[in-house]
């Protein structure tokens, strides 16, 4: 099936997005990783698309969405907003969530705060945002202004073909050839010289500041969905396997998942993890209401 192209007019930004399946379907609403894009989905969503009606965003600053003013910082905070700003554009008062890395740390937190919006809570190699260590602040501060200040000074990068741009991408993520073609796809603008990419820049640079890990349990106490958990084995996320299974243990009805693959394991073997996506689902179907006697 064809992925339709869809554009979101917020009240602050406009959103590119990515859809597939018909529209009378239960509706599922996908969050990509950081410096990726809707496309990331693609190889999923064609797996999933015969159940759900799919819609993909590309978060803001990411793929074909608008960037952030001029002086906005992409801090984690803003994108709950953002993502539930996008689905009452699209008239979703609720929706079955999935979120990848990125994606999955900011569904986790709009799982949490609207649980009311989310059906189920569908996470790939992450649970809840990134942290840092309270001591660590004041050198996050100074890193992320330095950063931000070199940017200004930071020539944009050409590619003369967009084969250059896949190899960087795949060099940069570990990615196959297949995959990175995927994303770089979707992430490229024409420049004079040949192409760019057309993620904002801003995204680079160090944020300011995280949240602590100390606050991340009351916030997944928050979510009420049924969630399950999918990860990589090898697990490669920065943040310790002893962490993520103890975030994961403060969400009363959560499953994991462990597949083998990379962080993009989603992207790169599809199947498996649509496998376990259908099987979640399924037994989390809500129950059908009973026949009253008017039925007959």
């Amino acid at each position: 099936m064809q992925a339709r192209e869809l554009s979101l007019d917020l009240a602050h930004l406009r959103l590119a997005a990515r859809a597939w399946g018909d529209p009378a379907l239960p509706r599922l609403l996908a969050l990509h990783g950081w410096l990726d894009n809707a496309a990331s989905f693609d190889a999923l969503a064609l797996l999933l698309c015969p159940h759900f009606h799919i819609v993909a965003l590309d978060l803001p600053g990411h793929g074909r969405s608008q960037h952030r003013p001029p002086g906005a910082w992409y801090h984690f905070v803003d994108y709950p907003g953002d993502v539930l700003a996008a689905a009452d554009a699209l008239q979703w008062p609720s929706f079955h969530l999935l979120g990848h890395s990125l994606g999955a740390g900011i569904a986790s937190l709009i799982a949490a705060a609207c649980p009311q919006r989310v059906q189920n809570l569908l996470l790939i190699e992450l649970i809840g945002p990134n942290t840092m260590a309270n001591e660590q602040s004041l050198t996050q501060l100074q890193r992320a202004l330095t950063q931000r200040k070199e940017l200004e000074d930071k020539p944009l990068r050409v590619f003369a073909q967009p084969e250059q741009a896949i190899r960087a991408r795949q060099k940069a993520g570990g990615l196959s050839h297949r995959a990175a073609e995927t994303l770089v796809t979707r992430g490229l603008k024409p420049v004079p010289g040949g192409w760019s990419w057309s993620s904002d820049p801003r995204l680079m640079p160090a944020l300011p500041q995280r949240y602590a890990e100390a606050q991340i349990p009351a916030l997944l106490r928050g979510i009420r969905a049924p969630s399950q958990l999918i990860l990589a084995e090898p697990m490669a996320l920065p943040i310790p396997e002893a962490t993520i299974l103890e975030r994961a243990q403060e969400v009363a009805n959560l499953e994991l998942v462990r597949l083998p693959g990379n962080h993009h394991l989603h992207l790169e073997d599809a199947e498996p993890v649509a496998r376990e996506i259908l099987r979640f689902m399924r037994q989390h179907e809500p129950a059908a209401a009973p026949s009253s006697s008017k039925d007959h």
